[in-house]
C-alpha cells in the first residue's frame, strides 16, 4: 500500500516480466561470456555489432545483414553495456512499467515500450554525431517516464490545477541528464533519451485519448 491505501501496482505483470526477461538472458549470457563463465569474451562485442544502433548504417555503412538498419531501431533496447548499466535500467522498469500496465493494458504497454525503443533511436539517429554504437533500455525508460508526465499534465489540466509539478519532473530529468552526462564525460546518449521521452509523451496521448476518470489512475505522484 502507498500513503494514501492505495494498492501499488504488482511488478509482476506479464509484460513488464516479459520486457524484463528480454533484456536479462542477453545480459546473463554476455555477462557470463566477460567473466570466463562459459563462450567467448567477444560475444558482447559481437551483439553490439550485430544488435546495437549505429548512426553509420543509416548513411554509407555496409550493414553485417540485410535487415541490420531497420532491426537495430529496436534491438539496441535489449542489450546492456554489462551488468550495472542492466541493473539500473531494470529498477527503472519495475518502478515506471506496472503503474502504466495497469493504466493502459498489457496491449497498449507493448505499443508505448516499442515505439519508445524507436524513437529514442530517432532522436539518437537525428542528434548524435557519434560513431560508437548505442544499447540500452533507457531509451524506452524515458518513454514510460514521458506518458507518466503526460498523463499527469493532462489530468491537471482537466481540473484546472497547476502544471508546476509536472515541470519539476521534466526539469528533474533534464537534470538528471546534465548530472550523468558529466559523470560519463560525455558518453551519455541523451540524444536517445530526449527522443524516448517526446515520443512516450506522444504516444500515452494517443493511446488513451479520453480516459474515464484520470483521478482513478494508480499512478505514482509527480514530483
Amino acid at each position: 500500500m502507498d500513503s494514501d491505501g492505495q494498492e501499488q501496482a504488482d511488478w509482476r505483470h506479464p509484460v513488464v516480466l516479459a520486457i524484463f526477461i528480454l533484456c536479462l538472458v542477453p545480459e546473463v549470457i554476455l555477462s557470463g561470456a566477460d567473466w570466463g563463465l562459459w563462450g567467448d569474451p567477444r560475444w558482447r562485442l559481437w551483439a553490439f555489432q550485430n544488435a546495437g544502433f549505429w548512426a553509420g548504417l543509416l548513411h554509407n555503412w555496409r550493414p553485417n545483414y540485410v535487415l541490420q538498419p531497420y532491426m537495430m531501431f529496436l534491438t539496441y533496447g535489449f542489450l546492456h553495456a554489462g551488468a550495472v548499466h542492466f541493473i539500473v535500467n531494470m529498477t527503472t522498469l519495475i518502478s515506471l512499467g506496472p503503474p502504466l500496465a495497469d493504466a493502459f493494458g498489457g496491449r497498449r504497454l507493448v505499443l508505448l515500450y516499442a515505439g519508445s525503443i524507436a524513437g529514442g533511436a530517432l532522436g539518437f539517429a537525428v542528434l548524435s554525431s557519434a560513431v560508437l554504437p548505442m544499447v540500452g533500455a533507457s531509451g524506452a525508460l524515458f518513454g514510460l517516464a514521458g506518458a507518466h508526465v503526460a498523463l499527469h499534465y493532462r489530468a491537471r489540466r482537466a481540473v484546472h490545477a497547476t502544471q508546476l509539478p509536472v515541470l519539476r519532473a521534466i526539469l528533474g530529468l533534464v537534470a538528471l541528464n546534465l548530472v550523468l552526462w558529466w559523470a560519463m564525460n560525455g558518453q551519455l546518449a541523451w540524444e536517445t533519451h530526449l527522443g524516448g521521452f517526446v515520443t512516450g509523451w506522444l504516444l500515452a496521448l494517443w493511446l488513451d485519448p479520453e480516459p474515464d476518470d484520470s483521478s482513478d489512475r494508480d499512478l505514482p505522484d509527480v514530483v
